[in-house]
C-alpha cells in the first residue's frame, strides 16, 4: 500500500476525503465500495474529484474521471498519478 509524504496511506486519504464530502461514516467506506452504493451521483462524484485533486495536488485527466465507479478506482488512479509525477521528479 502506498504511503504519501505524511505517512498516511493513499487508501486513507481518499477515504477521508469521501467521508468530508458527501458527509458520511468514514467506517461505512470500503475500497470495494462503488459510488452507487455510498449513494454518491454524479454531481458528487465532481466534488468529490476537486477535493481528490486538492488533497494529493494532482490533476485528474477528463478521459480518467469518467472511469470512476468506486473507491478503489480513486485509490489507483491517485496511486498511478503520484508514481507518475515521482518517475518524471527522478528524471
Amino acid at each position: 500500500m502506498a504511503q504519501t509524504d505524511s505517512g498516511v496511506s493513499v487508501r486513507e486519504r481518499v477515504i477521508r476525503v469521501l467521508a468530508e464530502t458527501q458527509h458520511i461514516e468514514p467506517s461505512t467506506i470500503q475500497p470495494e465500495s462503488t459510488f452507487e452504493a455510498l449513494g454518491i451521483d454524479s454531481f458528487d462524484g465532481i466534488n468529490i474529484l476537486f477535493a481528490i485533486e486538492s488533497e494529493f495536488d494532482i490533476s485528474v485527466p477528463d478521459d480518467e474521471a469518467k472511469k470512476l465507479r468506486g473507491v478503489q478506482d480513486i485509490i489507483d488512479g491517485v496511486e498511478k498519478l503520484l508514481n507518475a509525477r515521482a518517475s518524471a521528479a527522478t528524471q
